[in-house]
């Protein structure tokens, strides 16, 4: 089995070399080996490497730049992957594609289930939405699965964005008032693995295809997720000017940006739960995890 992988140096890409290299033949790719923001490049990729299996974590990230950059958000997240998707679908390969509690505006009460009506406040989150439903338009073998606040050893993020800063500043201030759960890159890199390998197993014919909510299990705001982190780092003896006392809670209102973030970025995981089988960790359990390989 052959495998392409999009991002192979973003947080999910350089796990998924890892845990898809067991199945099969990985053929990664990043930006230098193929601009995901032109379209013949990117067909002329899959048809070079013809994968059975297309993953794609790539992405344009850079949620505030993109209120800006509008156009380069949507080739890369809303066009690419429905070009993936054609390709895949010529050669009758899988695409596995990653996308985000960004799509939802982040009013409701509870945590949003698949079959809640997307309403993206920015830029990223509608060239992500748009994404999905590109990629699900042109291949019925597709999984969307839908993630929040990834983290990761390798790669940028919240967590060692907090570590640098605690060892800078002997107070910080982060916002209080979003809710989530921390899902590490590893974890979706595995869960990934086990989906390939039961589509291997099954078939086509009756494989559970679709869009699936992918966290880790609870949830946190960023004013507590960064306590957490600092304690933790505190535990292992790190040196720090500001422990996780020292982190005093701002609201939204008081920390504006150009993207707007939802508030309530909490994702319903019961389907993929129920349909695969699986259990999900929790987001302590994976942040923790992270932090040791960082530490």
């Amino acid at each position: 089995m052959k495998i392409l992988v999009t991002g192979k140096n973003g947080q999910v890409g350089f796990e998924l070399c890892r845990a898809l290299s067991v199945l099969g033949e990985v053929v990664a790719i990043d930006q230098a080996d193929c601009d995901l923001g032109d379209a013949d490049a990117i067909r002329a990729l899959v048809r070079r490497v013809a994968p059975d299996v297309i993953v794609n974590p790539a992405a344009y990230t850079a949620v505030d730049k993109a209120e800006a950059e509008r156009d380069t958000a949507f080739a890369v997240n809303a066009r690419a992957p429905g070009i993936l998707g054609e390709e895949a679908a010529r050669l009758g390969a899988l695409v596995v594609h990653y996308s985000t509690d960004y799509v939802f505006d982040g009013a409701k009460d509870g945590s949003y289930t698949e079959d809640d009506r997307p309403g993206p406040q920015s830029v990223y989150g509608s060239t992500k939405y748009a994404g999905e439903q590109a990629l699900a338009a042109v291949n019925p073998r597709h999984l969307i699965l839908r993630t929040s606040w990834v983290v990761g050893a390798h790669g940028g993020n919240f967590a060692k964005t907090m570590l640098r800063l605690a060892g800078e500043r002997e107070q910080l201030s982060v916002v209080a008032d979003q809710f989530g759960a921390p899902t590490s890159a590893a974890l979706l890199a595995d869960l990934t693995a086990h989906l390939v390998r039961q589509h291997v197993r099954e078939g086509a014919d009756g494989f559970p295809y679709g869009t699936y909510h992918v966290t880790a299990a609870g949830e946190t705001s960023w004013c507590e997720y960064a306590r957490f982190v600092l304690a933790e780092a505190q535990a292992a003896g790190k040196p720090l000017k500001a422990g996780p006392d020292a982190v005093a809670p701002l609201s939204t209102a008081q920390y504006p940006t150009p993207a707007k973030r939802p508030a309530n970025s909490r994702l319903d995981t019961g389907r993929f739960r129920d349909t695969f089988g699986l259990r999900l960790p929790s987001w302590q359990e994976g942040v923790r995890q992270v932090l040791q390989q960082i530490f």
